[in-house]
């Protein structure tokens, strides 16, 4: 189903599929395009995001507009829609008609654009993410992260994985740090890859993100993500081997931080690596 019922101006626009043929949008590879057309599944994005009738909704990648179709559907008081593919922008001057002014299209690269000024606050980013950029991103946003009142964003269900892995899990990592340390995390649901124009080659997971007003544990940004990437990047040596990269001594650094050398990166808890940072920074 490419479009659900009802009255508003929103729904008697052309169903996405025939947007899609008009402007010629088959997906790129390129900008790692994989388009919902499924007004029932973006309608439930939507409303997982939580009452957006009184927030700025900064979306990523609108493509051809399902998703912007449902935020404005479900009552987003605006709407700011970053995209790069000249194609898409043209496809999507008729659903800002019909949006009255709660629709604005920025074109450009999301990399390049701080969503932290978009609009008044409250703001909530809620986007189908492109996979080629979608990490990058959010490590961008866990750096801002008071800045928004929350995020729900769709990555590749191996990524999702990730994000909300607990230590002492294969999945545990880098990402599963930095996210649990800004922010609850967890998975809201699943998107077969069948849910998909053009179908990617894994299921998709829907991911929300509540920003905490402070990080969990106490620790500066720089430090944390130094001395979570020089831990992560030799993840099979024990720690001791893994920060001799940091160029501190690596066995000066943990028993600071009360941390035995012996132990691996995956094995330690989100406050662990905040108690390295501390560390790290007294030491430097």
């Amino acid at each position: 189903m490419d479009e659900a019922g009802g009255g508003q101006p929103i729904d008697r626009l052309p169903p996405l599929r025939e947007v899609i043929a008009r402007f010629d949008l088959g997906a790129r590879k390129t900008l790692g395009q994989h388009f919902l057309l499924d007004l029932n599944l973006t309608r439930r994005i939507a409303r997982s995001a939580g009452d957006l009738s009184a927030t700025t909704v900064i979306e990523i990648g609108p493509g051809p507009g399902g998703l912007t179709r449902a935020l404005l559907a479900e009552g987003a008081a605006r709407v700011v829609a970053i995209e790069r593919d000249r194609r898409c922008i043209d496809a999507l001057q008729d659903l800002v008609t019909v949006a009255e002014g709660r629709l604005t299209l920025l074109e450009g690269d999301a990399a390049a654009i701080d969503a932290a000024t978009l609009g008044p606050p409250p703001r909530r980013i809620v986007a189908n993410l492109p996979y080629n950029i979608s990490t990058v991103l959010l490590i961008r946003w866990l750096r801002q992260a008071d800045a928004f009142a929350g995020m729900t964003l769709m990555f590749q269900k191996e990524v999702a994985d990730r994000l909300v892995a607990n230590p002492g899990t294969k999945a545990y990592g880098r990402l599963s740090v930095m996210a649990n340390w800004r922010c609850d995390t967890r998975i809201l649901f699943n998107l077969p890859a069948r849910a998909f124009t053009p179908p990617p080659k894994v299921a998709s997971s829907v991911v929300q993100f509540d920003p905490l007003p402070a990080p969990r544990f106490p620790a500066t940004w720089a430090a944390m993500e130094t001395v979570v990437a020089a831990a992560f990047g030799q993840r099979r040596k024990m720690l001791r081997g893994a920060l001799r990269t940091l160029k501190l001594n690596s066995e000066t650094l943990l028993g600071t931080a009360g941390i035995d050398p012996e132990a691996r990166a995956e094995t330690l808890t989100v406050e662990q690596f905040a108690a390295l940072a501390g560390a790290y920074v007294s030491l430097s």
